[in-house]
């Protein structure tokens, strides 16, 4: 046997939970740390607290927003232990200062889509609240060690194991090859199970609410592995992200349109249920723009209340770009947010690879459907971390004489133009965005494939050749992500949720 048990890979919140769960276990756990700045700790409405008189309505809120085609057993498993995981992590475990009324109770809050107040937040950086107490056990815990790493491919059993039988082997996962931050090299951690906890892919666009760093990663790599993947095609675009000429774009919560925000065309019209369903909004919103030929629309939020004591962190930034909420029409975009799909799942975490695991927004498990209800993520990734820590200890527990000698990596020694990569990274955003994006057709889609094709393989000539560092390690994960997007996209014809096909413009050229 190796040093551990299990490696996690990935330290939001869903890799954290993992890592805990499997070490109160009493498993020796290796936790990959991505970035600090995760997407756990960025989300900003908060996180829905199932409660057992609102089971049947918070069910059939989930299966609205996700068009029906979600997962019966993930919805139920989300909605009925979450309502024991959040009390227990989150209330008990890391002590999380939740907001309360005047009177001490938890302060529901209600956002979009919603059809009652259910989410417990923190001000408006609900995320990093909850992140910021959760390292602390991190840290704290024995059995856990740290190394801080970006993932470049998987073990396999019978791929990169040194000894030549091992070709015989059934496939499983058998750790992952890390490429380490500080000594700046790739090494091969060996473990029996291995958690994917590393995010999403909202990154690969050119409008985006979330880090550069969130480019699929782990579902690259589980694709090459050979673990199955599913509905990469439904994206989750924020619709209102604050649009600054020249720099990223910063989400605007759906709290505020929960709280009365509007949003207004060029003429200072509303145009939009501002609490329909998320991909509803946000292709208003793209539609707007496109109509006024305009690069944004308004957000006016100058009849929220107490603006300053709901909403601390987005009034510093709007301050810091020279804006006051409480005079001034605020310009919105929509930008990609979320990644529905990712590797598959089954109830408990489980891919179709054995040995490897997966939790969170790097995950399948189906609850979102076409489509995600707001603040479900964080309590998806709480109860996945949860059952995925519990599957990989019965595992575990099942293995016998289990051993693997990895073979070392070899790395490359020709120079990377980084001029080469920025302009890689630039046209694969782009294309992604103009073509893959909110609104799709079979000619956008049919060229996007062309792109991409030339791309990958320019790229996995540079990744062969090339001395390893994170920007290109993150482009091959990026471009194999993408074409995977690409042509989940091609193989579904419904027009569903947030894979929105423009019908009327198919035959266009």
């Amino acid at each position: 046997m190796s040093g551990w048990d299990l490696i996690v890979v990935g330290s939001g919140l869903a890799g954290s939970i993992g890592a805990l769960r499997a070490a109160e276990q009493g498993r020796r756990v290796l936790l990959i740390e991505g970035d600090k700045d995760c997407a756990s700790a960025w989300a900003q409405g908060g996180i829905v607290y199932p409660r057992e008189s609102d089971f049947a309505d918070l069910t059939r809120d989930i299966f609205d927003a996700g068009c029906g085609i979600n997962n019966p057993e993930a919805v139920r498993n989300v909605v009925h232990d979450g309502a024991k995981l959040v009390p227990y992590w989150l209330l008990e475990r890391a002590g999380v200062s939740f907001d309360r009324d005047s009177e001490g109770n938890l302060d529901w809050a209600l956002e979009a889509a919603h059809s009652r107040p259910r989410i417990l937040h923190v001000k408006d950086h609900s995320g990093r609240a909850i992140m910021d107490r959760l390292r602390l056990l991190v840290e704290a815990h024995p059995l856990i060690e740290r190394r801080a790493g970006v993932l470049v491919d998987l073990l396999v059993s019978d791929r990169h194991d040194v000894r030549a039988p091992s070709v015989y082997k059934t496939s499983c996962c058998a750790g992952a090859y890390v490429f380490l931050r500080g000594e700046q090299r790739v090494e091969a951690f060996v473990a029996p199970a291995v958690l994917l906890a590393t995010g999403g892919f909202s990154g690969l666009f050119e409008h985006s609410t979330g880090a550069r760093s969130l480019r699929g990663d782990g579902i690259a790599a589980a694709h090459r592995a050979g673990a199955r993947t599913l509905h990469l095609e439904y994206v989750q675009f924020h619709p209102t992200s604050l649009y600054v000429p020249h720099e990223r774009r910063y989400l605007l919560t759906e709290a505020l349109r929960g709280e009365g925000a509007k949003l207004l065309n060029m003429k200072g019209e509303r145009f939009v249920d501002e609490l329909a369903a998320r991909d509803v909004v946000a292709r208003a919103i793209h539609e707007s723009m496109l109509h006024d030929g305009t690069e944004h629309v308004w957000l006016d939020c100058r009849g929220i209340k107490n603006f300053a004591d709901h909403f601390p962190g987005i009034l510093k930034l709007l301050r810091d770009k020279g804006l006051d909420p409480s005079k001034d029409l605020l310009p919105a975009v929509p930008s990609a947010h979320y990644t529905l799909g990712g590797v598959w799942t089954d109830s408990v975490g489980r891919t179709s690879l054995e040995g490897l695991f997966a939790a969170g927004e790097v995950a399948c498990t189906g609850l979102h459907g076409a489509n995600r209800l707001a603040s479900t993520s964080l309590l998806e990734a709480l109860v996945y971390g949860h059952r995925s820590a519990d599957a990989a200890h019965e595992y575990l527990g099942s293995l016998e004489n289990w051993d693997f000698q990895a073979q070392p990596w070899v790395p490359g020694d020709d120079e990377v133009d980084p001029a080469l990569l920025s302009q890689d990274w630039q046209l694969l955003r782009r294309t992604l965005w103009n073509y893959v994006g909110l609104t799709r057709n079979e000619a956008r889609l049919k060229r996007a494939e062309r792109m991409l094709s030339d791309l990958r393989r320019d790229v996995e000539t540079f990744y062969k050749r090339g001395k390893l560092s994170e920007p290109l390690i993150g482009l091959r994960h990026a471009v194999q992500v993408a074409t995977l997007i690409l042509y989940a996209a091609l193989r579904n014809p419904n027009s569903l949720g947030t894979h929105h096909l423009d019908v009327e413009a198919q035959g266009r050229l």
